[in-house]
């Protein structure tokens, strides 16, 4: 394998951690937006809190990591894809700002209205970035992104029925896996009511995400089928993996084993971005771009290499430590500071 192909492998890998990890925090907001008013939605919204308050900021290290290496080692498909897909991406932006301040501001702020205003705010955030992101791979995936400096429209590479598919199934899959997890956070804290409520939300939004699946499927066939017949051809194992692991983990969040469901999840997510990795292999932009015409010369990959080696045995072990104690409740607020009420126990109205 060369220098060039394991750089583009490793920023695979990480865009995988952060479907992973950040889609699912995604789909927690999402899961809040929805959830109702004050007195239906407080339970719910304890639970989120809960479950995203010691982890929800460790996740964004794996998009900067992925900005970083195809910005260093792919120089014109980093400039290709940003000038090309700016809107989208600015959106994405900004709903990465809303969510964190609404947020922050939903424990800070000392009136119920403004807490729920930003618990608004958090939950807009929390759909916007990630249909954003979907949008711009949907537009990448159906080849709508030529080499050079905006050399593509700044408008239908995004908006078209594969991009807008492939955003609605982000989504989707973020409040999948999230109430997948949140079912099991339910479980480990003993909240009962929340156990059909998450459940209920699990199926709607896999059959969902199913469904917009397919979608995808179809319009890409319309708009690119060289690349429709790759995934047909290539990555049809991957898609039937991704498939029986997403619902395998719903069926594991009814026991006790909260870590093998976790695991099984995220497998299948992860099992869908390398669907569409091999499927576009070994194209950068498809059909214009390959890895090795567009890879930076040989130096700067190897010093991607040493870094990701060094990323590997500091970045990863400490993300690793943040779960665990997370997942043993060693990690929480201060109570004299923090304002959100506990967690509460009990059924939902």
């Amino acid at each position: 394998m060369s220098a060039d192909v394991a750089v583009a492998g490793i920023m695979v890998l990480a865009i995988t951690l952060y479907a992973c990890t950040g889609i699912a925090d995604y789909g927690a907001g999402f899961w809040d937006l929805t959830a109702g008013g004050r007195d239906r939605g407080r339970l719910p919204r304890s639970l989120i809190d809960n479950a995203l308050t010691p982890v929800w900021e460790a996740n964004h290290v794996w998009l900067i990591y992925v900005l970083v290496v195809c910005w260093t080692g792919f120089g014109s498909t980093f400039a290709s894809v940003m000038s090309t897909l700016y809107i989208p991406l600015a959106l994405a932006l900004l709903g990465i700002v809303l969510r964190a301040a609404g947020f922050a501001m939903s424990k800070d702020a000392t009136r119920a209205r403004m807490r729920h205003l930003a618990g608004r705010l958090f939950g807009i955030g929390s759909f916007l970035t990630p249909f954003c992101l979907g949008t711009a791979v949907g537009a990448v995936l159906a080849g709508r992104i030529p080499v050079g400096n905006a050399a593509g429209n700044e408008i239908t590479s995004w908006l078209n029925p594969t991009s807008i598919l492939a955003g609605l199934l982000t989504v989707a899959i973020g409040a999948y896996a999230s109430a997948v997890y949140l079912l099991a956070e339910a479980h480990r804290h003993d909240v009962a009511g929340l156990d059909g409520y998450f459940r209920v939300r699990a199926r709607v939004a896999g059959v969902t995400g199913l469904l917009l699946g397919i979608a995808v499927l179809v319009a890409l066939s319309f708009d690119e089928q060289q690349m429709f017949d790759r995934v047909v051809q290539r990555s049809w194992p991957l898609l039937l993996l991704s498939l029986g692991l997403l619902f395998g983990s719903f069926w594991l969040a009814t026991g006790v084993r909260v870590w093998l469901m976790r695991l099984v999840s995220a497998g299948g997510i992860a099992a869908l971005v390398w669907a569409w990795a091999v499927a576009q292999y070994p194209y950068l932009l498809p059909f214009s771009l390959t890895i090795q015409a567009g890879a930076a010369d040989a130096a700067t990959t190897r010093w991607l290499l040493i870094w990701f080696v060094a990323a590997l045995l500091l970045v990863v072990p400490a993300l690793a430590l943040l779960f665990w104690l997370d997942q043993q409740g060693d990690l929480g607020e201060d109570p004299t500071t923090s304002r959100p009420e506990p967690l509460e126990t009990g059924t939902i109205r």
